[in-house]
């Protein structure tokens, strides 16, 4: 599986499936979350609430993945997982790295052959970059899906981007 860092906007990507940094309602919010479910339209809430109401009526739990359509996104599929909020005492990086672990199954599941992530946790919910960038390259580079044979990580910003590609590097 190729892993591509990439610098841009997650919801312009054309792949397969893009992954939803979403908050455990599913039913939007900002930041990643907000500009997929703004883009991508209300098919995406709808799913979203028969989600909720059908098997996740006290939210999506951290760390784990549920797919939606896409809706008008560029994309087939919506992967939405919940990433933890950063914590200088709780060390909180395994539910980060499932994130990632539980979002790539459901892709894979899914047959998607190409996935966006964004940087999971790294905008309000404080996780530092650097160690963001690391998390999620733990899991991707060690990864054998049968399905997906591309994964991006999208990063906003150019200041993300360039922290990221200094951490792979060092990787």
């Amino acid at each position: 599986m190729d892993v591509e860092l990439v610098q841009g906007d997650i919801t312009a990507e054309r792949v397969d499936a893009i992954v939803n940094a979403a908050n455990s309602s599913l039913l939007g919010g900002g930041g990643v979350d907000g500009a997929i479910h703004r883009q991508g339209g209300p098919e995406i809430l709808a799913e979203c609430r028969a989600l909720r109401a059908a098997r996740y009526g006290r939210g999506l739990p951290t760390g784990q993945a549920v797919a939606t359509t896409a809706g008008r996104l560029p994309a087939r599929w919506v992967v939405h997982t919940v990433g933890p909020v950063f914590d200088h005492i709780e060390d909180r990086s395994a539910l980060l790295r499932a994130c990632y672990e539980n979002s790539l199954r459901v892709a894979d599941e899914l047959g998607a052959a190409s996935v966006a992530f964004p940087l999971i946790s790294a905008g309000v919910y404080r996780w530092p970059v650097e160690d963001a960038v690391r998390q999620a390259l733990t899991v991707l580079r060690a990864a054998e899906p049968a399905a997906v044979r591309t994964v991006r990580l999208v990063l906003f910003g150019a200041g993300t981007a360039e922290t990221a590609r200094r951490v792979a590097a060092e990787f």
